[in-house]
């Protein structure tokens, strides 16, 4: 019973320590580890976030289609205010060329929360 205890300890440790590095690295959330290939962090890079800010409250991405959310619902309350945020962003804080990308991380994350 107790191998099976230790064993569990020893794989949440190790989760532990690969989502928050040590002292002078980059946090994971900072890494290609803790993003998501499809645009945003990931869950791993959302909890390297929360324990590099405490206080935050950030969380995943409202992926579900703008049709599909009950009007005035919390998630679609938040997508809006991401979008409106983020397309703005795109508008005055990138180059033309980055703007175009389909592959860029600002593309990715308003194709993903469907903006």
């Amino acid at each position: 019973m107790f191998n099976q205890f230790d064993s569990k300890v020893n794989e949440l440790l190790k989760e532990f320590t690969d989502t928050f590095p040590v002292e002078g690295h980059a946090p994971t959330w900072q890494k290609k580890a803790g993003k998501s290939p499809t645009g945003g962090l990931n869950r791993k890079g959302i909890m390297s976030y929360r324990h590099s800010h405490p206080g935050s409250h950030l969380s995943m991405a409202v992926t579900t289609k703008p049709s599909k959310l009950k009007k005035g619902s919390k998630a679609a309350k938040r997508r809006k205010s991401f979008c409106a945020r983020m397309s703005g962003m795109k508008r005055r804080l990138t180059s033309a060329k980055t703007a175009r990308d389909p592959n860029s991380r600002i593309n990715k994350s308003l194709r993903k929360w469907n903006c």
